[in-house]
């Protein structure tokens, strides 16, 4: 094996949606695939007492209960996150590939973190186990993970279609260099349509920027077209990958120019929701 990918699982609609990217990562990259599921402190047992909500001279045999039913639920929780693991597991299975598994105890962002460095990409849902997506359990993570990650995070969407057509949003910044130089390395990207776009001003540097990153990916055998396209991104790119059916998205996770703005506060995740392919982000 070349490497791993680490596939974060929640038992949610998206979860089938990773564990069918992993597999095409996988079998392109020849990567080893780790799934993780994360059990919160909460669901885990720790800091789940709720006999401290009773109020003083409560019956002492209700406090017991209280303390059971604790124990009961996170016992509960374990058995559904291994669940969870082995649904994953079996579907990466029967594609031919064989996984790992593990259930953490903790904060996702620690769990990550703790298995992140032997990684050589993260890949998370969309949207997590509940239908809001400020609600879900990795959805409403999806900000922090995009902030704290290191390594190139690869956001899943709602299902699975195969890879053909791959967008380079290209700002000129340095995390969108790195972008363009991981597709140039990386062995997911051979034989694909790619195209990489700018969105602004048609400038002298705006030009020398896109024939830099043309000639990168030209030097790794890959062909790409280039454009500098007038507008906003986040409207610009939006349409680019639905009217040309574009299958995936590529961007630097930060920039210099108004597509930073794409990867800080709310309009980052407001791409992410709208967007229906799925999109590989790069520090």
């Amino acid at each position: 094996m070349t490497g791993k990918i680490i596939a974060l699982v929640d038992g949610s609609t998206y979860s089938k949606s990773v564990c069918d990217h992993a597999v095409w990562i996988a079998d392109r990259g020849d990567y080893q695939v780790e799934l993780l599921h994360v059990l919160g402190r909460r669901e885990g047992g720790a800091g789940a007492d709720l006999s401290g909500a009773i109020s003083l001279g409560a019956r002492s045999s209700l406090l017991a209960e209280l303390s059971t039913l604790d124990e009961q639920r996170a016992k509960l929780s374990v058995h559904r996150g291994r669940a969870i693991l082995e649904d994953a597991k079996a579907l990466v299975d029967e594609k031919g590939l064989k996984a790992t598994e593990h259930l953490r105890h903790g904060d996702l962002l620690e769990a990550i973190a703790e298995t992140e460095m032997g990684a050589d990409m993260i890949l998370i849902g969309k949207r997590g186990e509940a239908v809001d997506f400020a609600k879900g359990h990795l959805g409403s993570n999806l900000e922090r993970v995009m902030r704290a990650v290191t390594r190139p995070l690869f956001v899943a969407s709602r299902a699975f279609r195969p890879i053909e057509t791959v967008l380079i949003a290209y700002d000129g910044s340095p995390s969108a260099m790195r972008a363009v130089d991981y597709v140039a390395r990386s062995p997911l990207y051979a034989g694909l349509a790619i195209r990489i776009v700018t969105v602004g001003s048609a400038s002298a540097t705006a030009q020398k920027g896109l024939e830099d990153a043309k000639a990168m990916l030209s030097a790794a055998g890959l062909k790409a077209r280039t454009d500098i396209l007038p507008g906003q991104p986040e409207d610009v790119l939006g349409s680019l990958v639905e009217d040309e059916k574009v299958d995936h998205l590529v961007m630097g996770a930060s920039g210099h120019s108004r597509l930073r703005a794409l990867f800080v506060g709310s309009t980052s995740l407001e791409m992410i929701r709208t967007c229906k392919v799925p999109i590989l982000l790069v520090r």
